[in-house]
């Protein structure tokens, strides 16, 4: 008996043709698509430009006499009597030993306020307590509340434990900022989860050690922008450091202020002044800025 052979499908018939490739061009601004072009470059030139020209100003302007400084057209290259402005804001006020205090201070305030706010931040974020909604409405409320109320009753508690002209009674003052507070708390509620909370605590690890092994590493982005704006805030701080201070133990913003004086005020001895004040938080952002961008890419990664 023959059997039937099964019937052969003409596989090359049946098959839809493959549909054409296209080949996508790139946006009006690069030649490839999602790559910078000459548009987004030129942008980006402009806008470096337009933020370094102060700083560059204040570099020729402090190089130059105050005659040549009124000039028309006024200079626009640096000059060598740099040096000698220099020399001058240095016998006028003492920016060295104001460096030094505005460095001891703002850096014990950014470690201050980046380790205690992380802190807070993460208990009012995680951790389940009594009391908790209130303390952060306190917190977030001391934000509304003006710094000029509370100079008179903090002077007189400064006066009262002898703190005048003492770098303590700039530091200790501003060690936790409500800001702080509520930036890593936001932070940490959407970039730590649960999850790895619980699995610590199954491990036995106790609160301080989930703080530091777990908690930390995932903050790490947010500190480092933290620790960048106090940094900033704390070496610009200009009110209080007026009030508590004196002009023998000034911090640098204090001693720009006496810069300069006279019945025409000398301008490029100012900005001389103000670029030697300006230099150390440009090598500082210079030495810490690939670690801040790193911390900030890396977190954006793992989130």
């Amino acid at each position: 008996m023959a059997t039937l052979a099964p019937p052969v499908t003409d596989t090359g018939r049946d098959t839809p043709p493959a549909a054409p490739t296209t080949r996508r061009r790139g946006h009006r601004g690069g030649s490839k698509a999602g790559k910078p072009g000459p548009v987004t470059y030129t942008l980006l030139t402009l806008v470096a430009l337009v933020s370094i020209f102060p700083l560059y100003w204040t570099l020729v302007a402090g190089s130059h006499t105050n005659a040549e400084i009124a000039a028309t057209p006024p200079p626009f290259l640096p000059n060598a009597s740099l040096f000698d402005n220099f020399q001058a804001a240095l016998e006028q006020a003492p920016i060295g030993k104001a460096i030094l205090n505005s460095v001891l201070v703002a850096g014990s305030i950014t470690v201050g306020t980046v380790l205690f706010c992380t802190l807070a931040g993460f208990a009012f974020a995680k951790l389940q307590f009594r009391g908790k909604g209130v303390l952060l409405g306190l917190v977030i409320g001391t934000m509304m509340v003006p710094t000029q109320l509370a100079v008179i009753p903090l002077f007189m508690m400064i006066a009262e434990l002898q703190w005048v002209n003492q770098l303590q009674a700039v530091i200790l003052p501003t060690l936790v900022s409500a800001f702080g507070v509520f930036f890593m708390r936001q932070y940490l509620i959407s970039a730590l989860p649960n999850e790895l909370l619980e699995a610590g605590r199954v491990d036995g690890a106790s609160t301080f050690r989930i703080f530091w092994s777990i908690v930390v590493p995932v903050a790490r982005p947010a500190m480092a922008v933290l620790a960048m704006l106090t940094f900033l805030t704390a070496w610009n701080e200009f009110f209080w450091p007026l009030i508590a201070l004196t002009t023998a133990n000034p911090t640098v913003q204090v001693a720009l202020a006496g810069l300069g004086s006279g019945y025409v005020p000398q301008r490029s001895v100012i900005m001389a002044g103000t670029l030697l004040g300006t230099l150390p938080v440009l090598i500082v952002f210079t030495i810490l800025g690939k670690q801040i961008v790193g911390g900030i890419m890396q977190g954006a990664v793992k989130g």
